[in-house]
């Protein structure tokens, strides 16, 4: 079995290769192939300087509200978008949202674009606080494999929720979000996506 499995191995490597059909050189051939992608993989990291696939992870602090209030209005507005009504009528992405689950400290859900169809699964994590307010981490990330730049609708997938439901920056909560944990947040635009 040993055997055939050379013999396969060195058919296929002749096959790429006539001069180096030789299992030794092929081996150290792959090997090179496997370097280079590894070092390029390290380059591309380094040069998007955020997360490597399309996501996002936002950080609110409500004050003065609770978490089941807060959590409740999301879920409201999920509802309240779940067809692509609103975005007929509105444009943008503000529409086709999915509730997956909603239990005393989570929510799922997904969102779909509305013209390529693309899949996006959110999460929202409640935790109150001491000083009867709620701090409320945010996460979107691709369903497809493959994404890595999104121009923020990772960002918006969520931020559009928090104001859709009615919440105001500054006046009912913070938030804490920069490029290195959401792609391509300093591109985004909500009002298209």
């Amino acid at each position: 079995m040993r055997n055939r499995r050379l013999t396969v191995l060195k058919s296929f490597c002749s096959d790429i290769c006539p001069r180096c059909c030789r299992l030794d050189n092929c081996v150290m051939v792959c090997s090179g192939v496997l370097v280079i992608f590894a070092v390029g993989f390290v380059v591309f990291t380094v040069a998007v300087g955020g997360p490597i696939h399309a996501s996002c992870k936002i950080d609110w602090t409500f004050k003065g509200q609770n978490c089941s209030s807060i959590q409740s209005a999301l879920v409201k507005q999920i509802a309240k978008w779940k067809t692509d009504e609103h975005c007929k009528t509105h444009g943008g992405e503000k529409c086709l949202y999915k509730l997956v689950s909603n239990t005393t400290n989570k929510i799922m859900a997904t969102h779909e674009t509305p013209k390529k169809h693309y899949i996006d699964d959110l999460s929202f994590t409640f935790k109150p606080t001491a000083a009867k307010g709620c701090e409320l981490e945010g996460y979107s990330t691709s369903e497809t494999w493959y994404a890595i730049f999104d121009q923020g609708t990772n960002y918006c997938n969520l931020k559009n929720l928090i104001t859709g439901a009615g919440f105001k920056l500054k006046k009912d909560y913070t938030e804490v979000v920069n490029d290195d944990v959401c792609t391509q947040y300093s591109k985004h635009n909500c009002t298209v996506y």
